[in-house]
C-alpha cells in the first residue's frame, strides 16, 4: 500500500482534511484553522501531505527560519488507520530533501518523552537528542529536543550554557540581549522586567528612525561596566551612530548629544573602544577566551525590515555562529522560543547580516568575566 500513496505539496483544497485528520490525531495541541490557513499560504516552510486514494492521510511541516540555515519539524501527523506502513519516514525523508533544496543545514524536532515510536523513528533517521524542554506540551508533558545535519558539514560544537531571554518590549532587544550575557557569566545575577527596562533607559539613543529609541553599544557597556562586568566596545566607525535615516534636525541633534555623552562617560571609566572592522573569527576568538559577544544586526534576512537588533552569541562551529534572538515571532515560532535558541548562522549570511544602515554600522559589546 505504500507504494500507492502519493506525496505532494500541500493546497488550498486540503484545509478542511488537514483540520479533520488533526482532530482525528490529536487531544491537546492541534493546529488551528488559522495556523493551518496560514502555513499553507506562506512560502518559508515545506507544507507536504501524503495522499491515498484521493484522501489525505498524513502530513508534514517543516518551517524555516528567515536568515539562519534552520529548519524545524513544526507538525507531523499520519491518520491512525494508516499508521505502521512507513508513511512517517517517507514524509520525513521528503521533508529533509526539500529542506536541503532550500539551504538549510539544521533541522529540529521536538517530540513527547512519552512518545518511544516517534523516538526510535528520528533516532533510526539520524537526529540526535540535545535537550529537554519541560512542560512543553498543553497536559505538561515534557518534549525531548532533537537535531540533526541534514548536510554534510562538521558537527555543531558544544555549546556554553548560556539562558535565553525574551524581551517584553519592542524595542529591549538590547537590554535582553546584554541580561542573557551577564546571567551566563554569573549565576548571581538575576535578570527582571524591572531591570530590562533600566538598562533600556541607561542605554537609550533616545530616538531612532521611528518609535522608541534603541540600545547604543557603547550605553549598553556602561550599563555592563556599571553591573561590575569587564566589557570593550568594537566599532567599525568613530561617528554618530544611528543618525543617518533621521530626517527630522532636533532629533538628529538628540542623537549626536547622547553619543558624545556615551563616548565621554565611557573614557571616564576606562571602557575601552576599539575602532575598526571585525569579522566571525574576532568573535569566534572573544567567545574561545569564555568572553561573551552581544552584536548588532539588521533584521532585513530575517523578516524583510531593515531594523536594528541586537543578539547575544550562544556558539560557533566550522560553518555557523549561533545567536539568541530574544524576539521571537510568534507566528512562525513557539511561544516557547525554541527556535531562537541557538540560530545557525552561516558565516557568510553573518557578515552581511552585522551591517545595519546606509553607512553600514558593525558594532559588537564583548563581556568578560565579572571583576567583583
Amino acid at each position: 500500500m505504500i507504494s500507492q500513496v502519493g506525496i505532494r505539496n500541500v493546497s488550498a483544497m486540503d484545509l478542511e482534511p488537514l483540520l479533520k485528520l488533526e482532530n482525528k490525531c490529536f487531544s491537546t495541541d492541534r493546529l488551528s484553522r488559522r495556523s493551518f490557513r496560514h502555513w499553507i499560504h506562506a512560502d518559508n516552510c515545506a507544507f507536504i501531505v501524503a495522499e491515498l486514494d484521493h484522501r489525505v492521510v498524513g502530513y508534514s511541516l517543516v518551517i524555516f527560519f528567515r536568515g539562519t540555515t534552520l529548519a524545524r519539524l513544526y507538525s507531523i501527523a499520519i491518520d491512525p488507520d494508516y499508521r505502521g506502513l512507513g508513511l512517517a519516514r517517507k514524509l520525513m525523508v521528503e521533508g529533509e530533501t526539500i529542506s536541503k533544496e532550500a539551504g538549510r543545514v539544521f533541522l529540529r524536532l521536538e517530540v513527547s518523552v512519552d512518545n518511544s515510536a516517534g523516538i526510535s523513528l528520528y533516532q533510526s533517521m539520524g537526529y540526535q537528542p540535545f535537550g529537554i524542554y519541560r512542560n512543553y506540551y498543553e497536559d505538561n508533558n515534557d518534549a525531548l529536543r532533537m537535531q540533526k545535519c541534514i548536510r554534510t558539514v562538521p558537527p555543531v560544537a558544544e555549546n556554553r550554557a548560556i539562558p535565553w531571554i525574551q524581551q517584553t518590549t519592542t524595542f529591549t532587544c538590547g537590554p535582553a540581549a546584554l541580561m542573557m550575557a551577564m546571567r551566563a557569566l554569573s549565576k548571581d545575577y538575576q535578570p527582571t522586567q524591572h531591570e530590562e527596562l533600566q538598562i533600556w533607559r541607561e542605554a537609550t539613543t533616545i530616538f531612532m528612525t521611528s518609535g522608541h529609541g534603541g540600545c547604543h553599544p557603547i550605553g549598553l557597556a556602561l550599563a555592563a561596566h556599571q553591573r561590575g562586568y569587564d566589557v570593550k566596545v568594537w566599532l567599525n566607525r568613530d561617528t554618530t551612530l544611528f543618525v543617518d535615516g533621521v530626517r527630522d534636525e532636533n532629533k538628529k541633534r538628540v542623537i549626536e548629544l547622547v553619543h558624545q555623552d556615551f563616548v565621554a562617560q565611557a573614557h571616564k571609566e576606562k571602557i575601552k573602544i576599539r575602532y575598526g572592522d571585525f569579522r566571525h573569527t574576532h568573535l569566534i576568538s572573544e567567545f574561545k577566551k569564555g568572553n561573551l559577544p552581544i552584536i548588532l544586526i539588521s533584521t532585513y534576512r530575517m523578516d524583510g525590515r531593515k531594523a536594528p537588533h541586537w543578539v547575544t552569541m550562544s556558539g560557533y562551529d566550522e560553518d555557523c555562529l549561533y545567536v539568541h534572538d530574544s524576539d521571537p515571532d510568534p507566528d512562525e515560532q513557539s511561544a516557547s522560543g525554541l527556535d531562537s535558541q541557538h540560530l545557525p548562522i552561516a558565516h557568510e549570511d553573518f557578515l552581511k547580516m552585522s551591517r545595519f544602515g546606509r553607512n553600514p554600522i558593525r558594532t559588537a559589546v564583548i563581556l568578560k568575566k565579572v571583576v567583583r
